[in-house]
């Protein structure tokens, strides 16, 4: 079976909103076995989302919808369901209830006729209660196809397809089993990888499919299983990771289902009972917003210092004006001073540092645009490397952020 999904709003279009619902929506079918075919923006026009629920009606046997369930009249989705179906609005005296309650409760603004018309839905739907806000969810059938239209926000929007949508899914149709393996790699280019693997990737059974999920400096191999026959699925998925695995041994950090590179340090530095500590130049915080995004970093994670402007180097982190001077603020002298500094102030056992120009100017050194200095100290060491990550600022950072935790987790490996 197949699904696909329509979002509904000129906000998605011009770029106002970023349309987060529709990935959540594509995990959450697959998990079940539901494989998308089609995601659709459309604006809040009636023609065009009248020719969209159209063409999706043709490819799909699920269509989930979201957005334009507003009280204002710019929300245009109920209505247009309506002509869609052949069908009219009616009260539904539950969610009515529903929407009182709300605003009795949480709302401190008087309801309004708008905020009762929330309650007003195409009469051969199916409602599903939002808990969470005054639109509800809207099941349809028709001619064997389901449409199923949700509102925008997105936490009502998940509350919905976890506790109404997917739940009432399986109830209605038997579905394959599909199962994820994503193996996660660094420092190995996505055409590099391929060629080493190709092989490996020609001998796949049919129902195996590999895909390459590159983003910079990390590739993902996900090896995806679907079938009716869950224990073969999940037997051939194993056997083609045992048989990859040796081919990707150097560059092979883990499994994404475990956990993510940055994870995996954290687990690590909490199981040995060690500490890291940052000083960022060019990478402007990202190393620590990325350690700081787990919870629990506050276990092994002392902090950070963005030591952006070439004074704080000096003064805050205390690198010697000479040292600056004779080898600039790019330099490897320059980030091996940076790591030791901070981590003999903070007290840690491992500390990354960055310095780099990643442009468009060159600032305050005259590296070229794109030349990343790491550096890791360690109360045994400390050793700098040299990068040059292209030409474009946000590509730069991220590299830099994604090599300098790469370097991180081959010294943890180390002890």
């Amino acid at each position: 079976m197949n699904a696909e999904i329509i979002t509904i709003g000129d906000e998605i279009l011009i770029g106002q909103i970023v349309d987060t619902n529709s990935a959540f929506l594509g995990s959450e079918l697959s998990k079940i076995g539901l494989s998308v075919i089609q995601i659709s923006s459309v604006r809040d026009d009636k023609q065009h989302i009248l020719d969209a629920l159209a063409e999706a009606e043709a490819r799909a046997d699920v269509i989930l919808i979201t957005g334009g369930l507003g009280p204002t009249k710019d929300d245009i989705t109920k209505h247009t369901l309506c002509h869609y179906f052949e069908d009219e609005l009616v009260e539904n005296k539950a969610v009515l209830h529903h929407v009182e309650e709300l605003f009795r409760k949480y709302i401190s603004t008087p309801i309004s006729n708008l905020n009762r018309k929330q309650a007003l839905v195409p009469s051969t739907c199916e409602v599903l209660m939002n808990n969470y806000g005054t639109a509800p969810g809207m099941w349809f059938n028709k001619s064997g196809k389901v449409f199923v239209s949700m509102p925008g926000v997105p936490y009502e929007m998940k509350a919905l397809i976890k506790d109404k949508v997917i739940p009432k899914l399986r109830e209605s149709f038997k579905f394959p089993f599909i199962k994820h393996t994503t193996l996660l790699t660094y420092g190995l280019g996505e055409s590099a990888i391929a060629e080493r693997i190709e092989s490996f990737e020609d001998g796949l059974p049919p129902f195996i499919k590999l895909a390459y999920l590159p983003s910079l400096g990390r590739v993902r191999l996900r090896l995806s299983g679907k079938d009716i026959d869950r224990e073969k699925v999940e037997k051939a998925l194993e056997q083609e990771v045992q048989k990859v695995l040796p081919l990707i041994d150097d560059i092979f950090v883990g499994f994404e289902e475990d956990a993510t590179l940055e994870q995996r340090i954290g687990m690590k530095l909490t199981e040995s009972g060690k500490t890291l500590s940052i000083a960022e130049s060019c990478t402007g915080g990202s190393l620590a917003q990325a350690i700081t995004a787990n919870a629990g970093a506050s276990k092994y994670f002392k902090g950070s210092l963005v030591s952006y402007a070439t004074t704080i180097k000096r003064d805050v982190l205390h690198i010697p004006e000479d040292l600056i001077n004779k080898d600039s603020v790019v330099s490897e002298s320059v980030a091996k001073a940076m790591a030791e500094s901070i981590r003999k102030q903070f007290n840690t056992d491992y500390a990354i540092s960055t310095t780099g120009n990643a442009g468009p100017t060159k600032g305050d050194a005259d590296a070229e645009v794109g030349t990343v200095w790491i550096a890791i100290a360690t109360k045994e060491c400390v050793y700098a490397q040299v990068f040059n990550f292209g030409n474009h600022r946000e590509k730069v950072i991220k590299k830099a952020t994604n090599k300098a935790f790469e370097m991180l987790q081959k010294e943890i490996e180390k002890n």
